[in-house]
């Protein structure tokens, strides 16, 4: 059969001019360009040291020969905001953790092969020393108190079952590989692909080094953050460890480990997630994250805190209404500090044991940079003094201390680029509800009527919010306005509005996503005869169910989209997850609940044409759920086209800088194609 996927490709890329990684030589441009891709870096991972004078962060460039990202370790110091590389030689090194009191820091790397290991550096005298070799790499650190060992999780292989046997080969005889048995339930995984025998458990080691010890047994994933008791006898973790643990893999529980007896006790006992446990520093109480399982498709993540026996506990986030990422005990043991995202922006807050809640920092950032998506990290010094990844709309990531910026990672490319604007829309629902949205506009192009790009979230569980995003740039860049929004189901705005869309997914969001497109046509800022969509994942969904519910679009590009949920459910990585917190019965139970909330079932009516892109190797949202879309247009004779991102998962499509510049561009091609009168950027 012949393959017509790859021409259709090339002449679809051709029709708009791929980034030029050479020098011009012409000069550098002012527009920003795929190529600006490769010279952009973000913060991640910053640690603050326990004293509060320095922090270790991880940096993340972009290697335009590999077209890979690496990571780099830096130290900066807090009063003058000077830095300078720690650990940047070759590899990629990452997950700092300074030791107790300071002196000493742990980290991954791969400097020394293709197996990520545990690295101690003594701050002194930079003396470093490899403290494992370990067959994978080493997760979720943790120092002792003592300082003398650190704990990590580490995936211990297993045995492939098997089923009969094949005859015996022949001496030098070259046969096909054997045959591959699978009896799980969950047998690949988004950005692992088909799964190995065997499972997480938790080891230590002598900071200075020696044979690991193995703490944890048993056929269950064992999993970090990992937190010690003051005494070192013991390390909390979280685990499903119940017999129905693969068909129930969110029902975990906080579990206490005796290190010289290898006992475990569970610590919690309810249906739902509970995780994340950090011991108080007086080692009498413990702070986890969880929430109960209603089985709907969202719920805050609350932040609990129980004795160390595991008694009365008790969430002092009940009356936030907003999902907690990660918490932190402050010295004084009598509050906590949390993250959390609100409107769209994450934040750092103090939360006391009574449950009240003051802020102390916002407009944290992630490391994503192709969407604007909330996101960002901190850590807390021995004093309180939180250290934090933070930026805007114009910035990605950088480092940030108490309000203050101490590192400016893209001052240098940004400020030669002529960026588009960004600012808030009003925007009021069907139903009256206001809905938070964003307008990108081109530089020099404000005030005036431009075609609009409506760029749709993921999730659907997720949020954007006032962040970089290098997506939004490029569409601006070729002359395009971009709005972006949170539709109801938006996470950041509390439970209810999130459970908007509750067993009701496509459905309301799209009069939300109508709606912010309406109030930019009436804000002056986007021309009604000229408009495209587009999104991913969740906001691929969205994108096919909006072109199967109206003709206003020129143009659509569905990334990654789920196009049958009877399909999808069975297919996905995480099989139990879609009909059990999406709809109320299993696919063979209902079929038509499914059948009605999947966007095939609305292909009937597409009129638009609709570019298809999907990652090779994406197992959220299948390639086949891509391929019926593709299927199914061309079988009624609807302008597509489907676009596959080689080797991309689906978290991972704009992984590689070339290709994150590459989809762009294909997407802006073909909405040159079938958008009639084309912009001037």
């Amino acid at each position: 059969m012949t393959n017509r996927f790859l021409p259709l490709a090339a002449l679809l890329l051709a029709t708009v001019a791929m980034p030029a990684f050479a020098a011009s030589p012409t000069g550098p441009t002012r527009a920003f360009t795929g190529a600006d891709l490769f010279d952009l870096e973000v913060a991640t991972e910053p640690q603050i040291s326990p004293d509060g004078t320095q922090i270790v962060y991880a940096r993340e460039s972009n290697d335009i020969m590999t077209d890979r990202s690496r990571k780099t370790l830096w130290l900066v110091d807090v009063r003058t905001g000077v830095q300078t590389p720690l650990v940047a030689g070759s590899g990629s090194h990452m997950s700092p953790r300074w030791s107790p009191d300071g002196k000493r820091l742990a980290y991954v790397s791969t400097a020394e092969g293709a197996n990520p290991q545990l690295f101690v550096r003594w701050m002194a005298t930079g003396a470093t020393a490899r403290i494992t070799g370990l067959p994978d790499s080493p997760s979720a650190i943790s120092w002792s108190p003592d300082g003398q060992r650190i704990a990590y999780t580490l995936t211990v292989p297993g045995t492939a079952p098997t089923l009969g046997s094949a005859p015996a080969k022949p001496e030098g005889a070259n046969w096909a590989d054997p045959l591959e048995v699978i009896d799980k339930v969950t047998y690949r995984a988004d950005g692992g692909g088909y799964l190995k025998p065997g499972f997480d458990h938790i080891f230590i080691v002598d900071a200075d080094g020696g044979a690991p010890r193995q703490l944890t047994f048993g056929d269950h994933d064992d999993s970090g953050p990992l937190s010690w008791t003051p005494d070192g006898r013991r390390i909390l973790f979280s685990a499903v460890r119940t017999p129905d643990w693969e068909r129930e893999p969110n029902n975990s529980e906080v579990y206490a480990l005796d290190i010289a007896s290898g006992s475990l006790t569970a610590l919690t006992k309810r249906f739902g997630p509970d995780s994340d446990p950090v011991v108080s520093p007086d080692g009498k109480n413990v702070a986890y994250l969880g929430f109960d399982d209603k089985r709907r498709s969202y719920e805050n993540t609350q932040l609990y805190v129980m004795a160390i026996d595991g008694g009365g506990p008790r969430s002092l986030t009940a009356n936030l209404d907003q999902s907690i990422d990660r918490a932190y005990w402050a010295a004084e043991g009598r509050s906590l500090i949390v993250s959390y995202d609100e409107h769209g922006v994450k934040r750092v807050a103090r939360i006391g044991l009574d449950g009240k809640v003051t802020r102390i920092a916002e407009g944290l950032t992630g490391g994503e940079l192709d969407r604007p998506y909330t996101g960002g990290s901190f850590s807390v010094s021995r004093s309180g003094m939180v250290a934090y990844t933070g930026g805007d709309a114009l910035h990605p990531a950088d480092v940030y201390v108490a309000g203050r910026q101490l590192t400016h990672l893209n001052d240098n490319i940004l400020g030669a680029k002529a960026l588009a604007s960004v600012r808030k829309l009003p925007v009021k629902a069907p139903d009256g509800r206001e809905i938070d949205a964003w307008l990108v506009t081109p530089p020099g192009k404000e005030g005036q009527r431009l075609p609009l790009i409506l760029e749709i979230h993921g999730g659907p569980n997720s949020a954007y919010g006032p962040a970089f995003s290098t997506d939004d740039q490029l569409y601006a860049a070729a002359g395009y306005a971009v709005l972006y929004t949170n539709p109801r189901g938006s996470t950041s705005y509390g439970a209810e509005f999130a459970n908007l869309i509750d067993r009701k997914y496509p459905g309301d969001d799209y009069g939300d996503l109508m709606a912010s497109v309406d109030a930019a046509i009436a804000a002056g800022a986007a021309d009604p005869n000229r408009l495209y969509v587009t999104g991913g994942s969740g906001g691929g969904v969205l994108t096919t169910w909006i072109v199967g519910k109206t003709d206003r679009f020129k143009a659509a590009a569905a990334q990654k989209p789920v196009i049958n949920w009877i399909s999808e459910a069975l297919t996905m990585d995480a099989t139990t997850f879609t009909s059990a917190y999406w709809f109320s019965k299993r696919p063979w139970e209902d079929p038509m609940a499914y059948w009605a909330r999947s966007p095939l079932s609305l292909v009937g009516n597409i009129k638009t044409p609709t570019l298809v892109v999907v990652g090779s190797q994406d197992y959220r949202t299948p390639v086949s759920e891509s391929e019926q879309l593709y299927a199914a247009l061309q079988i009624r004779g609807v302008p597509t086209a489907l676009v596959k991102v080689p080797g991309a998962s689906h978290g991972g499509i704009a992984a590689r800088p070339s290709q994150a510049a590459a989809k762009a561009s294909a997407i802006l091609a073909w909405f040159a194609r079938y958008g009639g009168e084309q912009p001037k950027p």
